[in-house]
């Protein structure tokens, strides 16, 4: 008889194996212990024909002979029971109003998200419009019908955007920079409530810091937008420092602040979005750490939310073909607080996931609050800062 081809090793075997043919002439000791085995285990199930002994007495139960409870016992028992369940049914209501509460909350909050069917300026993410000709969103009544035929209104920039893209001016936060609102404009307390969404949604914040205003730009309660979403911190504007600064210094600096601050973050980068310094960073941790998440760019108002997220889009378009074509329809620069008044969504990630820039957060402490938009590019440093030592003065009591 031919001997049967051996099994690969990568196969599973099975768990009772057949017993080996019977060549007739040759005896076989596998088969010779797989009877054996088999008779043991026969034997062993078979009911053995000696009487069994009988068991021995089981000792009386709790409650009957001497142990037996008193009538006290019984009815503080049962007091007891009552009670437990009289407050289990009157912590049931409340349990439930709480739960109601918090769900209507979270509907609630979802709901302020910009619904997807409304289009949306591109740069500064305005609900677009032909009403009222200057407000942010509105667009020529021609040009809106022609796009919207066309299905293009994703590629619609507002008149207000396309001011900015000039160099003008143009403020839209009512009661800041030294305009005092209009109809279509928006407060500070409204961008704030356009983020209160961020709380339930499960997605990766990117926090940005300008390092030129570090306490003045960190937005201390961020937990407040973010919930418990995971923080990568980003310090922006590191170009602007002076020449002999030493990052490593800068960055100890910054971790010893965060912790301070009691604010926990995966990790902290130091950035600059004019050179590109650090950006490879922080997108290496993004990719990481998002985990087909949306990627919401979280920051107080004219931190370098747009700046940043061009920065990214141009360090990524050299590998992502997703990133190269949202470099067309990239959010607005400017230096007015305010640019950006509404989520904007942007297609940035190849393997899944969205990248969002969202309105900044005012501050009404900075220096930007306060300022008419005609002087805001005078405070704006442009280039590298120069570091003065001032002599010290002692003042002798005479």
């Amino acid at each position: 008889m031919a001997s049967a081809c051996p099994r690969p090793i990568f196969l599973s075997f099975p768990k009772s194996p057949s017993p080996p043919l019977a060549v007739p002439g040759k005896h076989h000791p596998s088969a010779t212990a797989t009877a054996s085995l088999s008779l043991s285990t026969r034997a062993r199930a078979a009911p053995s024909s000696a009487p069994s002994p009988s068991p021995p007495p089981s000792p009386p139960a709790d409650g009957v002979g001497p142990a037996a409870p008193t009538r006290g016992d019984v009815y503080l028992g049962r007091q007891l029971a009552a009670a437990a369940t009289a407050g289990a049914r009157a912590r049931a209501p409340e349990e439930d109003a709480e739960r109601r509460r918090r769900r209507k909350e979270k509907r609630k909050a979802l709901a302020k998200k910009t619904p997807s069917g409304v289009a949306c300026c591109y740069g500064c993410g305005a609900p677009l419009h032909t009403g009222e000709e200057g407000s942010p969103g509105h667009v020529e009544p021609a040009t809106y019908d022609l796009k919207k035929r066309h299905n293009q209104l994703k590629t619609v920039l507002c008149g207000r955007c396309k001011l900015l893209s000039h160099g003008h001016m143009v403020t839209a936060v009512g009661g800041h920079g030294g305009y005092p609102g209009g109809k279509q404009f928006v407060s500070a307390e409204e961008l704030r409530e356009k983020l209160s969404y961020l709380r339930h949604e499960k997605a990766l914040i990117v926090k940005l810091v300008d390092i030129v205003d570090f306490n003045g730009s960190f937005l201390a309660r961020i937990r407040d937008f973010a919930g418990a979403n995971p923080i990568v911190l980003v310090i922006t504007k590191v170009d602007l420092l002076p020449r002999d600064t030493d990052l490593n210094c800068i960055g100890d600096w910054v971790v010893e602040s965060v912790v301070r601050k009691k604010l926990n973050v995966l990790s902290v980068h130091l950035t600059s979005s004019k050179s590109l310094v650090g950006i490879t960073g922080v997108i290496s941790e993004i990719q990481q750490e998002k985990k087909a998440r949306d990627v919401y760019i979280l920051g107080s108002a004219n931190v370098g939310k747009s700046a940043f997220i061009s920065a990214m889009l141009k360090t990524m378009a050299y590998k992502d073909p997703v990133a190269a074509a949202a470099q067309k329809y990239k959010p607005i620069q400017s230096a007015v607080p305010g640019t950006t008044l509404g989520p904007i969504q942007i297609e940035a990630f190849l393997g899944g996931g969205k990248l969002y820039d969202t309105p900044g957060v005012h501050l009404h402490h900075r220096q930007a609050a306060v300022i008419h938009a005609d002087d805001l590019p005078s405070l704006a440093p442009q280039s590298r800062l120069k570091g003065r030592c001032f002599p010290t003065i002692m003042l002798c009591s005479g």
